[in-house]
């Protein structure tokens, strides 16, 4: 009788996709091994969503909603940022089991994701490597080599490094889009006469929007059980050339970029930050003719790195880490794994990258969509 055989499976990339595949694959039994090129893996210090088709995933992986100290996105409301008139807009459940939005802090969804993959639990726990900076990838071979001139043997290799992009940022397609963006600390609040749009009504996000022109809004939501809220701002932007596609920035810049704003609205950035403030400007990963070749998969951001638009490039991730790990049972050899990598493309791909995306930037000035994805 034949012995089973784990695979060993490489996977490049210590953020929310590359963490949640080493998860997957763990659980199918294999032997993974993570490599991150931070000396230390730290989270980006803001907030993420973590909708109903990502937490059905990680029930089914054990993980524990009460751990990301959650905020349930019951839905939005959108203000009009000059006569600051609002429109409740709550979501529309199609399922009553349907698991509730959860705005969270993303180091909060990434500390939970480690202890599932750190921790005990079924498999064998999942190896953390940090300060492991890849130079070359051999897919045929299934070889990895760092920096370091250490070489990895791998019968699977996932390519979840999403930060990686960053050296071809300046390459990729600008929208003409700059967003600010941080943490507020709420202590505050109560000392403040003019933030009761930010309390009152149904819990969730706020948005503001001028109407009146090109694309100018504020959005925001509460995270870690209430005690910080992720901020953002964003507006149209020509300025978009030079290498550095983030750099921080101050509170008086949102300011003057926001001047005409309702005052009521501008008393947010009178909370102290909890973080610092980045100017981002954004960039969208055009659609790849291919994610896979041979023994090595691409995953998440690395694959179909896009704009924020609540939580799904997170979900997105998560979704794919869950098919490599269904694809990919114990008892698969090394020689079907290219040919479950083929299955993986075909299922995920479409679904994986934006089918629209469509922003007025002149005109009225209205949000006709922004990165719309297909999520049944």
């Amino acid at each position: 009788m034949v012995s089973v055989q784990p695979l060993n499976v490489a996977i490049v990339g210590a953020g929310i996709g590359g963490v949640t595949a080493a998860i997957a694959l763990r659980r199918s039994g294999h032997r993974v091994q993570v490599f991150e090129a931070s000396q230390t893996k730290t989270e980006i210090g803001v907030g993420v969503a973590v909708q109903g088709n990502a937490q059905r995933i990680l029930q089914q992986f054990g993980f524990s909603r009460d751990n990301l100290r959650p905020v349930d996105w019951e839905g939005t409301v959108v203000f009009d940022a000059k006569n600051g008139i609002g429109t409740t807009r709550p979501w529309q459940f199609a399922r009553p089991d349907e698991p509730r939005s959860a705005l969270c802090h993303r180091v909060d969804l990434h500390d939970e994701l480690q202890r599932l993959a750190l921790g005990e639990g079924e498999g064998t726990p999942v190896e953390l490597h940090l300060g492991r900076k890849v130079v070359a990838c051999d897919p045929e071979a299934g070889t990895v080599t760092f920096s370091n001139g250490e070489i990895v043997h791998a019968d699977v290799v996932i390519g979840a490094d999403g930060p990686a992009l960053s050296a071809m940022l300046s390459t990729l397609p600008r929208l003409g889009v700059t967003m600010f963006r941080c943490l507020l600390d709420p202590s505050t609040l109560n000392e403040s006469t003019d933030l009761e749009w930010l309390t009152e009504g149904i819990l969730g996000a706020r948005s503001i929007i001028s109407r009146e022109e090109a694309l100018r809004m504020f959005f925001m939501y509460p995270c870690r059980s209430r005690t910080l809220i992720n901020f953002g701002a964003l507006h149209v932007d020509p300025e978009q050339e030079g290498p550095d596609w983030t750099h921080n920035a101050t509170l008086d810049e949102v300011r003057a970029k926001f001047h005409d704003f309702n005052p009521k609205f501008l008393r947010i950035l009178d909370l102290s930050p909890r973080s610092p403030i980045l100017k981002w400007r954004l960039r969208a990963l055009p659609a790849l003719p291919t994610w896979i070749r041979a023994r090595a998969a691409l995953l998440g951001d690395s694959a179909h790195g896009t704009v924020p638009m609540l939580g799904q490039a997170a979900a997105m991730a998560i979704e794919d880490a869950a098919v490599l790990g269904c694809l990919l049972p114990l008892g698969t050899t090394r020689e079907d794994v290219p040919a479950r990598l083929e299955a993986y493309q075909k299922l995920r791909k479409d679904r994986g990258r934006i089918r629209r995306s469509r922003v007025r930037l002149a005109g009225s000035g209205a949000i006709e969509t922004w990165a719309v994805y297909e999520i049944p």
